[in-house]
């Protein structure tokens, strides 16, 4: 008998996916931290760049690591938002990130993307853009890999705020570029819900059919 192909595995998978506050800093039972990092390769294992350039670089941070990347975030943040009232939104934001058991640092490796410029000059302008599409897709397989095991997320942006201290503290290479972070932990009792998207039929075209 022939093999049944079906998407709606992954389809199941990928509507599981969807940022989730707040987060816990208690992972899922049977949830390591060693499997987060097995997931994070994974991911970059099994995720495409354009010309397999493989531009995208990863940190992943636990504990007091993830902690101390969100109090600088917040202390950051603080010099900037003066008004006591308006900071209170952004200092809630804080408590929510920091209150997760890790991050996932995602970095577009800048040097990868001049010598693929430099090798195939034709395409020179493309790569930039090419790099930012694979550092995206390789963010979305490890969300969606991480809410299959159960553990919530959400990404953020918090660059180029702290990329200074992010690449002094973690000894980053100067050609990584910081281009966001995925928060992620246990699942509350109650989780925001997934946001609606625009019926199909209203962006999507088909000719030829």
């Amino acid at each position: 008998m022939a093999a049944v192909h079906s998407a709606e595995a992954f389809f199941k998978l990928a509507a599981a996916r969807h940022s989730v506050y707040p987060l816990t800093k208690t992972l899922p039972a049977g949830v390591t931290s060693q499997r987060i990092h097995q997931i994070v390769k994974q991911t970059f294992q099994n995720t495409p760049s354009s010309f397999n350039s493989q531009p995208t670089r990863a940190v992943v941070l636990f504990g007091n690591e993830h902690d101390k990347l969100w109090d600088h975030t917040r202390s950051t943040l603080r010099a900037i938002v003066k008004d006591d009232e308006a900071w209170k939104g952004t200092a809630a934001r804080m408590d929510l990130f920091k209150g997760a058991a890790g991050t996932v640092l995602f970095f577009n490796d800048e040097e990868v993307t001049k010598g693929m410029q430099e090798k195939f000059a034709l395409y020179a302008d493309k790569f930039p853009h090419w790099a930012d599409q694979a550092t995206g897709m390789h963010e979305y397989v490890a969300w969606t890999a991480l809410a299959a095991e159960g553990v919530g997320a959400n990404l953020q942006h918090y660059n180029p705020l702290i990329d200074d201290f992010v690449r002094d503290t973690w000894n980053i290479p100067k050609t990584w570029t910081l281009d966001a972070q995925l928060v992620f932990g246990g699942r509350p009792a109650e989780e925001t819900e997934a946001k609606p998207k625009n019926p199909s039929d209203d962006v999507i075209k088909a000719y030829g059919a």
